[in-house]
């Protein structure tokens, strides 16, 4: 299978099972096309007959064309067949082991965001704070069920896990403290709306997280419109100057700053560059993902616009990266040369079978974003997983078990999407968010062109130095 595009004045040429990309002229791109429904002798007659008034093809260029073309087919890097179906039925039957848990340490939030997906923190539910009880049976359990994973990944949620700080240390020294007796490593990562940040808690985050995820959407009047406190106030000024401080303290390390663009910010290209004109050079900006009820919801008549948004953006991040102004954008970071393995692109996030999230009452649910469905209540941390059949159907959703993910050509870098997503759209784990797909698509597209660009460049510098 393959994937043909056009992009920035790029003719580009994904296979889809070798992960090979190429970037061709014309002659080859529409021979390419054509490759699979006839014969080479046809396609040369066909070549002959467009061209022949085009001085610069000749019939030596055709046949060189298809020659080149057929050696990339033999090569494995060009039309290859799908060899990883089977190993994607191996794949269910694994044993697994938990490597990574979300600590939702706070079911409560200092602000009142209308398109949270955890209704403001609580799930749903009752407001809560994680005691240390729960967090240390955790980081047992974690322990217990890790097998041989050695680094082990703790994700501090909530609502807002400031609000729960005095037990995140203690969680942290904890953790610390079974490092060396397990032969493990624990690596932590916080999210933060930023409201509670200060001198003390920037230096202990700076110390002991691997990376920080700042919450932000934007210009002032696309954050406050939907981030606001309790009060109905804005918190786009309280935030802005503590996040700048806390990422210029921060050095080299790893953070995040991430938006959510809504039906009110289909241009939230505006948004990123914002984000990045402040200073932040690691941005990550996520479409709502709400009732399509809600005034803010993003629909299907927003997808041209936000195809259009997503190659101004890439355009940019080109133009910015010449200039040594550039930024990492999260969802254009495509490693083309190695990337993840086989069985992480067929499987994806591993939520409910390698990751767990854990409730302030120590309940497992598949991710955070199952919280408080208790039909996808999985267990607790005392007596691990009670519903194993919900476990191994969670198993089995990979991009080889949804009939729609069957002929994409982006299937291997979805591994078949998002399991809450595809239950909150379809009311199943194993349906298929046409929306999400279709954003998904675009900027794999984006992505591999600036990627395609990037290395044009260097080929360029090589070439001249």
């Amino acid at each position: 299978m393959i994937h043909q595009y056009q992009l920035n004045g790029y003719n580009i040429v994904l296979d889809t099972y070798s992960g090979s990309v190429h970037v061709v002229d014309d002659l080859a791109y529409k021979i390419i096309e054509l490759y699979e429904h006839i014969s080479p002798k046809e396609i040369l007659t066909l070549m002959q007959e467009q061209h022949k008034h085009d001085s610069d093809i000749t019939e030596h260029d055709i046949r060189e064309t298809i020659a080149a073309i057929m050696e990339l087919v033999e090569d494995g890097q060009l039309f290859t067949k799908d060899e990883y179906e089977n190993l994607s039925m191996d794949l269910k039957n694994r044993k697994t082991y938990v490597k990574a848990l979300c600590l939702n340490v706070a079911h409560t939030c200092n602000l009142s965001c209308d398109y949270c997906f955890a209704s403001q923190g609580k799930y749903n539910g009752d407001r809560a704070i994680m005691s240390f009880e729960v967090g240390q049976r955790a980081i047992d359990f974690l322990l217990e069920n890790s097998g041989h994973h050695r680094n082990l990944d703790i994700d501090f949620f909530g609502g807002e896990p400031l609000m729960a700080w005095k037990t995140v240390k203690q969680i942290v020294a904890y953790a610390r403290s079974k490092e060396q007796e397990h032969k493990k490593n624990f690596r932590f990562t916080f999210t933060t709306n930023g409201m509670l940040l200060s001198d003390e808690i920037t230096e202990f985050l700076n110390k002991e997280m691997y990376n920080v995820v700042l919450s932000l959407d934007g210009r002032k009047e696309v954050h406050d419109r939907l981030r606001t406190t309790a009060n109905g106030k804005g918190s786009y000024e309280h935030i802005v100057p503590k996040f700048q401080e806390f990422v210029q303290k921060r050095g080299d390390q790893e953070y995040y700053v991430r938006g959510t663009y809504t039906g009110n910010n289909v241009d939230f290209t505006n948004d990123i560059f914002h984000i990045a004109d402040l200073g932040f050079d690691k941005i990550s900006m996520e479409p709502v993902i709400c009732d399509p009820r809600e005034t803010y919801a993003l629909t299907d008549d927003d997808l041209p616009e936000i195809y259009n948004q997503y190659e101004i953006l890439a355009t940019e991040m080109i133009k910015r990266g010449e200039q040594d102004k550039g930024f990492t954008f999260y969802h254009y970071m495509l490693d083309l040369s190695e990337g993840p393995c086989i069985q992480k692109r067929i499987t994806g996030c591993g939520s409910g079978t390698e990751y767990l999230a854990v409730t302030p009452w120590g309940e497992l649910f598949p991710c955070h974003q199952f919280v408080g469905d208790e039909e996808y209540s999985m267990g607790n941390i005392w007596d691990g997983i009670t519903k194993p059949e919900l476990q191994c159907q969670l198993k089995q959703s990979n991009c080889y078990s949804k009939p729609e993910c069957k002929d994409c050509w982006a299937k291997l870098y979805c591994s078949g999407g998002c399991p809450a997503n595809s239950l909150h759209a379809t009311g199943s784990i194993n349906g298929t968010y046409d929306f999400s797909c279709d954003v998904f698509r675009k900027r794999v597209e984006c992505s591999m062109m600036v990627k395609v660009a990037e290395s044009m460049r260097e080929m360029e510098s090589d070439a001249q130095s």
